[in-house]
């Protein structure tokens, strides 16, 4: 009764562990199976061959290729003998095993080998006037195929030799089983890990145009045209800016008072535009850059009825721009 449960137990296990979409075969993966086996030229007197004995068994899978494995195994056999009659024995089975299998994780049918040790009990016959159990251990190899019908459900047949270390006799066994797996890789590989590719370097900004400007103002005094030494640096500055922006050019614009006619004081106006060129083009600038033009009185920008004021519009004026990057 005891086996029956643990049978009915495993199957409903098997069962249930079909739905799991996680399953997967490859190292890592666990496998419970259940078996039958039928056991031939068994090395015990009078032992009776070709019964059955139901198992099921774990395992582990280290690799892609390598498991090991704990079995149970029950056994159920009659003894014939003339004097004592026919008698029912039975025994248990433990064991731990190592499979290899043979392949490629993902192949329809994978054939294995397999070796390990076990140990038995076996009930005595008390008509032999023997009773308690008896035990063995023996090594235990074998050989077979696992065909996988789904990724996770397979189907096992193989064929196992038992040698018997205490009595030095083989017994042999014949066994198919029904497993599931789960839990395993499926024989991928973990991707090595990738190196971050650095990050692009920021592209450098585009450099913002920006206009720069000077103004020139030279004042000269009343009914001259002749640029003054306190004027020469300023004039200076704006002929090094030129210089510096060599596509810029310049109008100088000359300017007058009210006092006198309008036709003198433009022609005055027109010399003081020129005196500033001049020193311009002395200081390195091409003549062809500076332009120079008079406006007489037209364009005051300081009250005429003052000294003060009339000392501010005789004067000269230019303006450069450029871009700077």
């Amino acid at each position: 009764m005891k086996l029956k449960n643990t049978l009915g137990l495993a199957i409903g296990t098997l069962i249930a562990a079909t739905s799991f979409g996680a399953l997967a075969q490859g190292q890592g993966a666990v496998e419970g199976e259940l078996f039958y086996g039928k056991t031939f030229n068994h090395s015990i007197d009078s032992y009776e061959n070709g019964r059955t004995g139901p198992g099921y068994s774990i395992g582990y899978f280290l690799t892609d290729d390598v498991s090991v494995n704990a079995t149970y195994r029950s056994d159920d056999y009659t003894r014939s003998d003339s004097d004592t009659g026919s008698q029912k024995i039975r025994g248990d089975h433990f064991g731990l095993k190592s499979q290899y299998h043979f392949g490629t994780v993902g192949d329809a049918i994978r054939p294995y080998v397999e070796g390990g040790a076990q140990h038995g009990s076996m009930t005595n016959v008390a008509a032999d006037g023997h009773t308690g159990r008896d035990g063995s251990t023996y090594l235990t190899t074998g050989a077979g195929a696992k065909w996988y019908m789904t990724d996770n459900l397979y189907a096992r047949a193989g064929v196992e030799a038992d040698y018997k270390l205490d009595s030095g006799r083989w017994d042999y066994q014949a066994l198919i089983g029904l497993g599931v797996n789960f839990g395993g890789t499926g024989g991928k590989v973990a991707p090595a890990p990738v190196a971050a590719a650095p990050a692009p370097e920021p592209a450098p900004e585009a450099p913002v145009a920006e206009t720069v400007k000077v103004q020139l103002d030279v004042k000269f005094d009343f009914n001259k045209a002749v640029v003054k030494p306190n004027s020469y640096g300023d004039v200076k500055n704006l002929a090094d800016f030129m210089k510096q922006y060599p596509n810029t050019t310049t109008t100088v614009a000359g300017h007058t008072d009210n006092v006198g006619p309008d036709a003198y004081n433009q022609k005055l106006s027109a010399r003081r535009a020129d005196a500033v060129k001049q020193v311009l083009v002395k200081d390195g600038v091409e003549a062809n850059r500076v332009h120079s033009v008079g406006y007489g009185k037209s364009r005051p920008i300081a009250d005429n009825s003052t000294e003060a004021g009339r000392a501010m519009n005789r004067r000269v004026e230019a303006e450069v721009e450029a871009t700077a990057k």
